[in-house]
């Protein structure tokens, strides 16, 4: 069965397909679609978000459809940038200059109060054919913000995210670590849970 992950992100991508590797699954980068409709992340929480990315390329590819959003909640910044992580320096945007305007928010603010969390919601369409149906999963992880990046693996915010049990940021732990306790990996390791349930009402719509 063809599996439509909704990414163009290499990362997001890689740490994806390690959670189907042992499924019948024939994963599919957005990037081979060709020319995918070009989708407005309006909605107003993650769940809105990973929904409308998966029921639209769902319809356009045909495929079951994976999609997911996700972002980090600063305490500091009353929850900041959360949905609009991605974009968080403006139109734009990329990781260097998010993670930088994040240390500028944060300036002067200390340690015992840099709370954060990575939140990742993940949806799952089913194709028309097979019933439409579709299924939501969320992960968190708990950490905070660091004053200055650290490490070379991961993307995003990653280098300025402490975990505090590994006693690193996420940016410093290998990528198999990381699926492990991360937010994303938490949202997938509660869909790889659910998945042969999921398969059979796909087979069986």
């Amino acid at each position: 069965m063809e599996l439509l992950v909704a990414t163009t992100n290499p990362g997001k991508l890689a740490e994806i397909e390690a959670v189907f590797k042992d499924f019948p699954f024939q994963v599919i980068s957005l990037s081979s679609l060709g020319s995918p409709p070009e989708i407005v992340e309006d909605g107003r929480s993650f769940e809105e978000n990973a929904l409308k990315k998966a029921r639209t390329l769902a319809e356009f590819s045909g495929y079951l459809t994976l999609a997911d959003d996700s972002g980090l909640a600063v305490d500091a910044l009353n929850g900041a940038p959360g949905i609009y992580s991605a974009r968080y320096s403006g139109e734009n945007a990329d990781d260097a200059r998010n993670n930088e305007k994040l240390l500028q928010a944060l300036a002067g603010v200390p340690q015992e109060k840099r709370g954060a969390r990575f939140i990742c919601v993940v949806a799952l369409r089913g194709p028309r054919s097979r019933g439409g149906r579709e299924w939501v999963f969320r992960g968190e992880c708990e950490g905070w913000i660091t004053f200055e990046p650290r490490g070379e693996n991961g993307f995003g915010y990653d280098p300025l995210f402490f975990y505090p049990p590994l006693g690193k940021t996420f940016a410093e732990i290998d990528r198999e670590t990381k699926s492990g306790v991360s937010h994303r990996g938490k949202a997938l390791a509660k869909l790889k849970q659910a998945l042969p349930a999921l398969l059979h009402a796909l087979t069986n719509p």
